[in-house]
């Protein structure tokens, strides 16, 4: 790989599209896949990166149900496993599961999807690790975000104002909602991981695990498990990560990440954290604070996440991220891009995170801004594969994407 020192070349496919909305893309290179994503990486004062982008396409298979917020990991033995919400019929309801889906040919297929965790209420956005003894681990979060919807929609039926869902869809939520009363559902809420120690074929009952964030914990060298993340249902709501010292059967709180001046904890949301090859900790942040708001920030550590710096702007608009060590020691961060051009781009950083490329559109063709949570694993090969949720064009509902890459 070359590395470009003025102008990105961007090698994409070129594109048929098929009548399901899937995209083949054949070996003919050719320069760019719109004017925005060559004017974009023209203007990048980062180093810039030669990709290729070979196949994007929908690899779920229950197009009924909308599919969100999944995450991607290469096991050991070079199966890749996908974790999402599952059985939902919105982006708010009250039907999440967390569902799984495995590949031994690299994403070429996929199986059915199986059901590893379903509580009483919905269960969103879902994470996966293999660790080094072989154990998978999931993590999910418990909700009632659904509640003030269905609640208005009550509230319509009694007084007559206010539009009304039809009676199927009402009669649905209803029967899932009373499963639970008041305080069951309040006792429901929180953030938790599943374990398998039999290659996903029998599950753990849920575990604690203090903090969350969309794709989960990550395994450092010296073999402990660092989550980083949020507390979701305290009234302090720390950000910061947690560390299990025991495979993931136990979580402690670890150390807090500091804000910026001026910038409210509360505004920080979904991390994810990788170890460098030195040893540096780096978590990326999805910021809503009014300074680079819905940017992504970062920050580091370089005592084992005992404690970090205050996050800084690396100058991405996207979120959230997900972080990866290649082989070669670089890493790659994948986000989604919930403005135009819609769709998922990635970075690559050769400085431990000091500085990051320009943006590499892995997807810039998407027509709803419901779409991204992307998570990138690499193949033997040293092929890239990042799956992603997208909400399709005249649907309701979203599917799981799929794009094979190279660097």
């Amino acid at each position: 790989m070359k590395r470009l020192t003025s102008q990105s070349s961007i090698t994409k496919r070129n594109t048929a599209r098929t009548g399901s909305g899937d995209t083949a893309l054949n070996r003919r290179a050719m320069i760019g896949m719109t004017a925005g994503s060559i004017a974009a990486a023209r203007l990048s004062s980062a180093a810039e990166h030669r990709f290729a982008v070979d196949e994007v396409k929908t690899i779920s298979t229950q197009p009924g149900l909308y599919c969100g917020w999944p995450t991607l990991t290469r096991r050991s033995d070079g199966q890749l496993l996908v974790v999402w919400s599952g059985g939902r019929d919105s982006h708010v309801c009250p039907f999440g599961r967390v569902d799984m889906m495995r590949s031994d040919d690299g994403g070429e297929s996929w199986t059915w999807p199986r059901t590893v965790f379903d509580s009483a209420t919905d269960d969103r956005d879902a994470g996966v690790l293999e660790t080094t003894k072989g154990t998978l681990i999931v993590t999910t979060f418990t909700s009632l975000a659904y509640q003030p919807n269905y609640e208005q929609q009550v509230a319509a039926r009694q007084t007559g104002e206010g539009s009304r869902w039809p009676d199927e869809r009402f009669d649905r939520w209803t029967r899932i909602h009373r499963r639970l009363d008041d305080r069951e559902r309040e006792s429901e809420l929180g953030q938790w991981a599943i374990r398998s120690t039999d290659g996903g074929l029998t599950w753990s009952p849920r575990l604690p695990t203090v903090v969350n964030s969309p794709h989960g914990p990550i395994q450092l060298s010296d073999g402990r498990l660092i989550y980083a993340g949020k507390e979701l249902w305290t009234d302090q709501k720390r950000v910061g990560v947690a560390q299990s010292l025991d495979d993931g059967q136990s979580w402690q709180w670890l150390a807090e990440i500091p804000t910026r001046p001026d910038d409210q904890a509360k505004d920080y949301h979904e991390l994810h954290a990788v170890e460098c090859e030195s040893g540096k900790l780096i978590a990326q942040i999805r910021n809503h604070n009014p300074m680079n708001h819905r940017e992504t920030l970062q920050s580091e550590s370089t005592d084992g996440g005992k404690t970090w710096t205050a996050p800084r702007s690396i100058g991405v608009w996207g979120l959230p991220s997900h972080l990866l060590r290649l082989r070669d020691g670089r890493l790659v961060m994948s986000y989604g891009h919930r403005r135009k051009p819609l769709g998922v781009q990635a970075r690559v950083s050769e400085d431990e995170g000091e500085t990051w490329s320009g943006a590499m559109p892995l997807w810039d063709q998407a027509t709803s801004g419901d779409l991204g949570y992307p998570s990138t694993a690499q193949l033997d090969d040293r092929t890239l594969v990042t799956i992603w949720y997208e909400k399709m064009k005249d649907s309701s509902l979203a599917v799981l994407r799929q794009a094979k890459w190279t660097l």
